[in-house]
């Protein structure tokens, strides 16, 4: 390592700490305003379990892991390519931690969002989720770590097996309950009856 190097080296470890310190700060504020909000910390049932499968439940977007967390991944995959498209249309530049904080924001902001009364009794009129009542914030807090691992994943893997992992993640999920964060788009922004018809299996 050349003396330069021996420089900079301290520096990064205080920024890449920094970083991870503002990250930690925005999820946590994030659970926090939730909470506020009247999410429950967890699952009315009393119990957090690895994974709940049951999508028309009570106890669907309550617990760590569910159908929904792979459109979480597919998430940090969106915001990474953004991010990186911002930078080359630009020429501005992020360092891995600030790019990591943007998507946060952005994350955080839509559960927020996705939690507010109007947006939980837009969902229960337009698709099947009769039972949703909102996320729990374990969920969310779950969800926004998936968000983190996808946008981890983007970074680090070639392009086309990122592509390949989120068509893959589209189609499967999509194929278990006629679900997916595709269908989900459009049935928030423009709900087509057709589609909910096919989703409750008629």
């Amino acid at each position: 390592m050349s003396a330069s190097e021996a420089q900079l080296a301290p520096r990064a470890k205080a920024q890449t700490l920094l970083w991870a310190v503002v990250a930690v700060a925005i999820i946590a504020g994030t659970a926090l305003v939730l909470h506020g909000m009247g999410r429950i910390w967890i699952c009315k049932c009393g119990t957090v379990k690895l994974w709940h499968g049951v999508v028309v439940s009570s106890e669907n977007s309550q617990h760590l892991s569910d159908w929904y967390t792979p459109s979480h991944v597919i998430h940090g995959f969106v915001f990474y390519f953004g991010l990186w498209l911002l930078q080359r249309w630009t020429g501005w530049r992020m360092s891995f931690g600030a790019m990591l904080a943007a998507a946060l924001l952005v994350e955080c902001g839509w559960e927020i969002i996705e939690n507010t009364n109007a947006v939980i009794e837009h969902y229960r009129s337009v698709t099947i989720s009769l039972d949703y009542y909102g996320d729990s914030v374990i969920n969310s807090v779950a969800d926004i770590l998936a968000m983190v691992a996808g946008f981890f994943l983007a970074r680090l893997l070639p392009v086309a097996v990122t592509v390949a992992i989120a068509i893959f993640l589209e189609l499967f999920v999509g194929f278990m309950i006629r679900d997916n964060l595709t269908l989900n788009v459009i049935m928030l922004l423009y709900p087509l009856e057709s589609i909910k018809a096919w989703q409750s299996g008629a």
